[in-house]
């Protein structure tokens, strides 16, 4: 008998032991910073859709049973508000008095560029998953910065690259035909793609005939709108940010601007149902994007066994969450950006290095390599080391050139994941065409 109650008391115990444990399990948080600009200039450029992708990945891991099973994901969220002075205030609270391993985000390079080193300095990882600045990496040789999406220059290069390949649509033969404008924002995002732009039309020998630069506060681009109606250019080059991307568009419709192409590079003209019902449906019609692209364009047959169901159910969940079914580029941005944090480099660092620590995290982040086609974003996943020149850049990563055409978006290039030919020039229906 007293065996029996022995064994019975053991059996108990291990029992309560077990139920105990998976409940410590289950109490285990990781608490992430989240810093976007969810009000202000900045938010419906993209800020606020790069939050609300965020936040369905946090969603979907948290279903999963939390980080490698074991941790819960607790966002710690602050409002950038489309200020660099704010987002500076956030970022330093969120790595000091919530003491959070991560601070994810951010929309703006402006905000981004003063951020990295601030992570330096306490030693916290800034994972950056929006803002495109060469300069928020290059010649810094950062240590706890890592950015998951494509550079600036990136950007500026493929606009420029698709004219070229598709130089017999405009019915030349020759690049050096081709004349080109810059036009951009003049921050470091802005100021890093048109310096792109300009390298890549000299590489091809086109013709820059003007290149203005202008702040994104402005309430009036008259001047530069005739500017460009003097110089005539074939094809606008143009970076900026929401309400003077809208501004340009209406007054160069009604300064009476004619082209033959125009092409955004992220931004102001990423989100571009939202850009049509601010400025006008007709006026984004041919127009063209670059940005990694939004996840209901990617065929998800051509990416890694898993990952199409991973953007399904993202596109489920984001419709479900938000009430909307064709969710902007920074949305895809913000879920696959934080999805490669949170699956597949925090479960590394836990199985490699023990714990979740900004150390371990680091490590795991410069380890990982995940092939194209390997992340819901349809490219791969590489960290530049501390010693090359874009230390914490994704080697791996690239955008893609999208248009808009009836209101649908298309990729136009690269050739490998077209999904249609680029209309150009612009045709008689748009309003910058040239009858």
């Amino acid at each position: 008998m007293m065996k029996k109650c022995l064994v019975t008391v053991i059996a108990l115990g291990l029992c309560v032991g077990s139920v105990f444990g998976t409940a410590l399990a289950q109490d285990k948080e990781f608490k992430l910073g989240v810093l976007f600009s969810m009000t202000g200039a900045f938010a419906p450029a993209g800020g606020l859709a790069g939050y609300q992708g965020t936040m369905v990945a946090v969603d979907m891991i948290n279903a999963r049973g939390g980080i490698a099973g074991q941790y819960k994901v607790v966002p710690v969220i602050a409002d950038a508000q489309s200020n660099p002075d704010t987002s500076i205030r956030e970022g330093q609270r969120l790595m000091t008095v919530e003491n959070v391993p991560v601070v994810l985000g951010v929309f703006s390079s402006a905000i981004a560029v003063p951020l990295a080193p601030m992570a330096e300095q306490y030693k916290k990882i800034f994972w950056v998953i929006i803002a495109i600045s060469d300069k928020v990496v290059q010649d810094r040789h950062l240590n706890y910065t890592f950015r998951v999406q494509p550079t600036g220059s990136q950007w500026g290069q493929s606009t420029v690259t698709m004219f070229n390949e598709n130089l017999e649509k405009f019915g030349i033969k020759s690049a050096s035909e081709v004349r080109v404008a810059v036009i951009y924002e003049d921050g470091p995002y802005g100021s890093s793609v048109a310096a792109a732009n300009k390298e890549k039309v000299k590489e091809f020998g086109m013709n820059l005939v003007m290149e203005e630069a202008y702040s994104h506060k402005t309430n009036d681009l008259s001047s530069l709108i005739f500017k460009l109606k003097s110089a005539k250019p074939d094809v606008i080059l143009h970076t900026g940010y929401f309400p003077d991307v809208v501004l340009f568009f209406r007054q160069a419709r009604e300064l009476g601007l004619k082209t033959k192409a125009i092409a955004g590079h992220g931004a102001g003209h990423a989100n571009m149902p939202k850009l049509a019902e601010a400025a006008g449906g007709e006026l984004m019609n041919y127009c063209f994007n670059v940005d990694p692209a939004p996840a209901q364009l990617l065929d998800r047959s051509k990416l890694a066994p898993g990952n199409g169901d991973v953007v399904g159910e993202f596109l489920k969940r984001y419709e479900e969450k938000f009430k909307d079914n064709n969710p902007p580029t920074h949305a895809t941005q913000g879920f696959g950006h934080t999805w490669i944090l949170l699956n597949d480099v925090l479960p590394l660092a836990l199985e490699k290095y023990g714990d979740l620590s900004p150390d371990s995290i680091r490590k795991a982040a410069l380890d990982i390599e995940i092939p194209d086609g390997g992340t819901p974003c349809g490219y791969g996943v590489k960290f530049a080391p501390p010693e090359h020149a874009l230390s914490g850049q994704n080697l791996r990563s690239y955008p893609v050139v999208a248009q808009s055409v009836g209101g649908k978006l298309s990729i136009a290039w690269p050739g490998a994941l077209q999904t249609a030919q680029p209309v150009i020039p612009l045709p008689a229906d748009s309003p910058y065409g040239i009858k």
